[in-house]
């Protein structure tokens, strides 16, 4: 990938999660330098600048020698990383140095062409600084996480390589890298700026497309399973109320559903006049969070293309000013939305599976076990389902309503944005759990069918229920299916099972 003004979401999951390489391009280093001469400028003149030869926060008006501006932003960088609590994963902090890469690529933050140029080094040669998960309050960017990531930049800290966790300086030297010795501003444009929580967002919004596909394929597989109607899911009927998601979640029903044999044998003789709203409101409810995915997605591409640091360099002017691009509150508010969103996937999911457990709903053996009584089957599966969603409930109390005051009161409003951003990563591994729970009950409510009357499902969830079925078999009796339940969760992650069900 060439580094530039041209970040996507798919870019991001290539480099982060994949093996691409990241090269800065020629007109993002011409932009880096041009900022960069503004500050050297600075640094010659007499003007007080913001966090170029003056304190931080509170210490705005206390200006610094010209021969202790290099200590300046080398003090803050071992003032602030004071994070605590266990490292986040390596997925997130290999976000957090690309989105610092790109925001500073965009020429608007002051800092050497060396700088950025380390970070990218970082993320090809896979050097991953130990980062805490705990210390942003997400106004003044993710002080604390990014100074962490910084500090292994400066050959102080730890950091992951080749699986162990190592001293940063001693990695350095052995793979010829030189620490960067931080000059005018160069601190405060690290650390200065939401990439800690853009990270945990870009990586859950990748997660919650493939959840939603996902629990689309769960929830017609369901359908089929409890021999549900599919008149629901027709445009004629979606479309008298038209929102995107609903438009676009019928649609994906229709296709996992098409040439069903189940769907007509049941026209005739059903007594029944319509189904839950579990199952026939599914376009309704997942569409809610299709469009509220389809939102994030935006302020995602919004915010990869966003400077983010404080002071901002205007090279043409040669102004500097002193804004609130820093502020994580358009990522907070987002991310409050898109727990919720997640969240509904995951509760409307437990009840089809009780839909598919409970005789008196489903038409089924109890708790699809063919001998209850001795054995339990699915019952406490459910029991887990049910735990996850209520742990998502408590998860989904919207951070971004918080505030406390920082720094003295200079920061007295911040977005708590990093906060949000953790409990929606519990919540996509809570919800994909939720998901795999259905997915095995309904792979086992379709072989009760089929052996009943051998009638092939809807082409998805034909190909759906025979992958399943590779990765866990039919439950005959009682056995330890823990490990299988993960195989599909490890699926449903991947991608494998959508894939699957799509014929690809």
């Amino acid at each position: 990938m060439i580094l530039d003004n041209n970040l996507t979401l798919d870019g991001f999951i290539s480099v982060v999660r994949g093996s691409d390489k990241v090269e800065l391009s020629d007109s993002a280093r011409a932009r880096v330098e041009r900022a960069r001469a503004v500050i050297e400028r600075i640094v010659d003149g007499e003007q007080a600048v913001y966090g170029v030869n003056t304190g931080f926060g509170k210490f705005e008006n206390v200006q610094v020698d010209r021969d202790q501006l290099a200590q300046l932003q080398h003090n803050l960088i071992v003032s602030h990383a004071i994070g605590l609590g266990e490292p986040v994963p390596t997925e997130v902090v290999r976000g957090m140095l690309l989105l610092r890469a790109q925001s500073l690529a965009l020429g608007h933050s002051g800092v050497r062409t060396e700088v950025v140029e380390l970070l990218l080094a970082f993320l090809n040669r896979r050097i991953h600084p130990i980062v805490p998960a705990q210390g942003s309050v997400g106004a003044s960017g993710d002080l604390a996480p990014l100074a962490h990531l910084t500090l292994a930049l400066i050959g102080l800290g730890e950091v992951e390589y080749g699986g162990q966790v190592r001293p940063s300086a001693e990695v350095l030297a052995e793979v010829g890298l030189t620490p960067v010795a931080l000059q005018a501003k160069e601190g405060l444009a690290l650390i200065n700026g939401t990439q800690f929580m853009g990270s945990l967002l870009a990586l859950a919004v990748a997660d919650a497309r493939t959840l939603l596909d996902t629990a689309n394929l769960a929830a017609a597989m369901t359908v089929e399973a409890k021999y549900g109607s599919h008149r629901p899911f027709q445009p004629d009927v979606v479309g008298l109320r038209p929102h995107p998601g609903a438009v676009a979640v019928a649609g994906e029903l229709r296709e996992y559903l098409r040439e069903s044999q189940i769907a007509p044998s049941h026209l005739v003789g059903d007594g029944r006049v319509q189904d839950a709203y579990s199952l026939r409101a599914v376009p309704q409810v997942h569409g809610a969070s299709w469009d509220t995915l389809a939102y994030a997605e935006r302020v995602l591409a919004t915010e990869f293309a966003s400077v983010t640091d404080n002071p901002l360099i205007f090279p043409d002017t040669g102004e500097v000013v002193s804004g609130g691009n820093f502020h994580g509150q358009p990522l907070a508010v987002t991310i409050d939305a898109l727990k919720v969103a997640v969240a509904e996937l995951g509760s409307i999911s437990e009840r089809r599976t009780e839909q598919l457990l409970n005789p008196s709903l489903s038409g089924l053996p109890a708790f699809l076990t063919p001998q209850g009584g001795l054995n339990s089957g699915f019952m406490i599966a459910q029991y887990t389902s049910a735990a996850l969603v209520s742990e998502n409930k408590v998860l989904c109390h919207p951070a971004s309503v918080d505030s406390i005051p920082t720094s003295a009161n200079q920061e007295d409003h911040v977005s708590m944005g990093a906060h949000g951003a953790r409990q929606l990563r519990d919540i996509v591994n809570n919800v994909a759990g939720v998901l795999a729970i259905e997915l095995a009950c309904a792979a086992q409510g379709l072989d009760f069918q089929w052996e009943r009357q051998e009638l092939t499902p809807g082409v998805g969830v034909d190909r759906a229920w025979k992958h399943i079925r590779t990765l866990m078999p039919t439950l005959e009796g009682d056995r330890y299916f823990r490990p299988e339940v993960l195989r599909i969760r490890e699926a449903v992650l991947s991608g494998a099972l959508v894939a699957a069900a799509r014929g690809e």
